[in-house]
């Protein structure tokens, strides 16, 4: 088996990169050191690389939809990852999980419908939310003495009675906070929304960065009956570092609510894929998974690294380790400055670009999350940064 290095630099200016060539653009000085947005700095397994220029050689880019082995391949490695195996018919596919998120919104809720997220929570969960007129509802997760995140169920429950939500959408892994909800957890969950009529939206994309023997479990294979009301939302973009490829596995195995949202989908004027996306799917799916292994064990040794530096270095700030996702959710509150305040002094002060825990939702106010998908002298280089302004500062 090769292997692979993870340590290895590489430059990623010049490349149209969201993540390093748009600072001043956005509004921050150039030279931070960008942990922002959730892309790793990882090459994608060679498979994968090779098999992109072989379709870059053939040197037609026309409309393509993927052969049935895709579907195959897929389903066989989700089986092969957490043991199921759902139909191939069960599959639609969209460029991106946000693109599914809002047409599952429009699919199963009419205006004004109340939808409820659990916050602090990917941003996008409440954009899809409002911008497509529905009410938000919030279940905050509640973080302990220890720094984990727990559900509070009781609240869940009650804010759908009161609200009559029609839609739940659930992060798992959890986006920032980095919890891999346990079975009792996620059916717990399930449970509550049979009984109240509330259809689930998973959104899986983390599914396979889990970390000191914890297990993901798709939402839909808790219990046979989670399956016929939720819609599972996978794809090969963080998994394999292909974001901009634009492909996303949508899997929704009852066929009344596949209809309805391939009606939605329909109404967004998308059909065809992109024509790399799913050549870069297909080669990840069938033979990238040697990579994923020293690459989760890889950014597992980040965790740790931060963990144990923060803790040794950076008393003041806190940091439970994640479970999963390549995402750290810092603490900050200690520090005793406010959102704006404490977001100037990231950018100015200690030189890096991290994403704000307000956007999150009011429950991240005082938090960053950081993206540790990056060589880990990149992580130590930041973290000695961030360690030297907290001390030369006077807070």
């Amino acid at each position: 088996m090769k292997k692979y290095n993870f340590d290895e630099i590489i430059d990623r200016r010049c490349t149209n990169s969201l993540k390093f060539d748009f600072a001043e653009r956005r509004g921050r000085p150039g030279g931070l050191i960008p942990m922002w947005v959730a892309d790793m700095d990882f090459k994608a397994p060679d498979e994968v690389i090779d098999a992109l220029k072989k379709t870059a050689e053939h040197g037609i880019f026309g409309y393509s939809e993927p052969y049935d082995e895709y579907y195959d391949v897929l389903t066989d490695s989700l089986n092969r990852r957490f043991g199921w195996k759902p139909d191939p018919a069960a599959v639609v596919n969209t460029p991106g999980i946000v693109f599914a998120l809002a047409a599952a919104v429009r699919a199963y809720t009419k205006e004004g419908d109340a939808v409820i997220i659990q916050p602090p929570v990917y941003y996008p969960f409440s954009e899809v939310v409002g911008l497509n007129g529905r009410t938000l509802v919030t279940n905050p997760l509640v973080r302990g003495d220890d720094g984990v995140y727990r559900i509070d169920f009781d609240d869940f429950e009650t804010k759908i009675k009161r609200s009559g939500a029609k839609l739940f959408i659930l992060c798992s892994p959890h986006n920032p906070v980095g919890r891999v909800f346990s079975k009792e957890e996620l059916t717990r969950l399930g449970d509550i929304c049979i009984k109240h009529g509330v259809t689930v939206v998973s959104d899986e994309i983390h599914s396979d960065f889990v970390y000191e023997g914890g297990k993901h479990i798709p939402f839909a294979h808790v219990k046979s009956d989670f399956a016929a009301n939720s819609i599972i939302c996978t794809s090969p973009a963080k998994t394999f570092n292909i974001a901009g490829l634009q492909f996303s596995d949508i899997i929704i195995c009852d066929a009344k609510l596949r209809e309805k949202f391939r009606a939605e989908v329909a109404k967004a004027g998308y059909s065809q894929l992109n024509t790399c996306g799913i050549t870069a799917a297909h080669a990840a799916y069938k033979y990238g998974f040697d990579w994923l292994g020293q690459l989760v064990s890889y950014l597992d040794g980040n965790a740790a690294f931060i963990c144990d530096y923060i803790g040794r270095n950076i008393p003041a700030i806190k940091v439970a380790r994640p479970q999963g996702t390549y995402l750290a959710w810092l603490d900050m509150r200690a520090l005793g400055l406010a959102q704006p305040e404490l977001n100037d002094f990231i950018i100015n002060k200690a030189g890096l670009w991290l994403d704000s825990g307000s956007i999150f939702g009011k429950e991240g106010e005082g938090f960053q999350r950081l993206n540790f998908g990056c060589p880990r002298s990149t992580v130590e280089k930041a973290l000695k940064k961030l360690e030297t302004a907290v001390a030369n500062s006077d807070i």
